[in-house]
């Protein structure tokens, strides 16, 4: 099968090569995939560097969406069941023909989503669901506690600011997003009372403003828009980071005081997953894909994911044998 592999793990150059079909074990309750669409994640190819799992062959892109070719006697999925899911970073990923998947990951895709948009969907939706309803402290999806929250999201036209804006905009928070020009538009529509276009102005300046503070910040970025959401949380708020610990980059001279601060990682979970599928095909949310690519397109597609510049998901369709027009 075709095999997308990083060889060198202190190098981000990928190469695709030929490898076995791997074996799924059923007593480790492993479903063997036969993958339809993946889709990079930014930032990936320098995780080998900081954090090594011994023995795992190099295959970028966790998130899968397919149909199951085997399955464990135990399994609720059967072959032939068309699902989707976020595999754990500890196993070799699904930028492959063929790729394992374990139950507590599995979901059944939404019936009104084809593959690509299904493969946009896991790791982007189930990071924003777990920074809401888990992280923040702040309430459930049918938590009244939401109403009048205000949430900043910086990034919001990325894969995971998408999303916090449509949950966001779902339980009756006011979120307000942080994007470039071209995408004010989409953010507006996809749920944001106000956008801030970081290059006509500044995130620090907008937060000095005693009327701007946020109960809620969500950074999706790290780095300079990070440093500038510290001046954007009121006192006793939270701010979350999905790239880096926000202590590493906190202003002496912030002012906000008892602002809980959080870095997480996202965990693969189907419970999460089934409770997206939901909301997707009640049609209160929706996926959005930046670009799709054939799989021999590797480079183009993660350049794309690394330009930083993507308007939600960039995906690997495998389906395709010739590039898209």
């Amino acid at each position: 099968m075709r095999t997308l592999l990083q060889p060198d793990l202190t190098s981000t150059c990928l190469e695709l090569v030929d490898r076995p079909v791997p074996v799924a074990n059923p007593d480790a309750g492993e479903h063997l995939i036969r993958v339809h669409c993946t889709a990079p994640c930014a930032g990936e190819l320098f995780w080998p560097s900081i954090v090594s799992v011994p023995d795992k062959e190099p295959v970028p892109c966790d998130d899968v969406a397919g149909i199951v070719v085997t399955a464990p006697p135990d399994s609720s999925f059967r072959p032939g069941d068309e699902v989707y899911a976020r595999s754990t970073y500890f196993r070799p990923g699904c930028a492959r023909d063929y790729t394992v998947i374990v139950t507590d990951e599995l979901a059944r895709r939404p019936r009104n989503l084809g593959w690509v948009e299904s493969a946009a969907t896991p790791l982007s939706a189930e990071t924003a669901w777990q920074a809401l309803f888990e992280q923040s402290g702040i309430g459930g999806i049918d938590s009244d506690a939401w109403k009048g929250k205000r949430i900043l999201v910086t990034a919001a036209s990325g894969g995971v600011g998408t999303w916090l804006l449509q949950l966001g905009r779902l339980v009756g928070a006011q979120v307000i997003g942080t994007c470039g020009p071209t995408n004010v538009d989409l953010v507006k529509d996809l749920g944001a009372v106000e956008v801030l276009n970081y290059r006509a102005e500044s995130l620090k300046a907008w937060g000095q403003k005693d009327e701007n503070k946020v109960d809620l910040v969500i950074d999706c970025i790290g780095g300079k828009s990070l440093e500038d959401a510290w001046w954007c949380v009121r006192d006793g708020g939270v701010l979350i980071s999905i790239y880096q610990a926000p202590d590493q980059l906190r202003p002496a001279e912030v002012p906000a005081q008892n602002v809980q601060e959080i870095f997480f990682i996202m965990k693969p979970r189907r419970s999460d997953l089934e409770e997206i599928t939901k909301l997707v095909e009640a049609g209160k949310c929706r996926p959005l894909v930046d670009s799709v690519w054939p799989l021999e397109q590797f480079q183009a597609a993660f350049d794309r994911v690394g330009s930083g510049h993507a308007r939600g998901k960039v995906v690997l369709d495998l389906r395709l044998n010739v590039p898209q027009e």
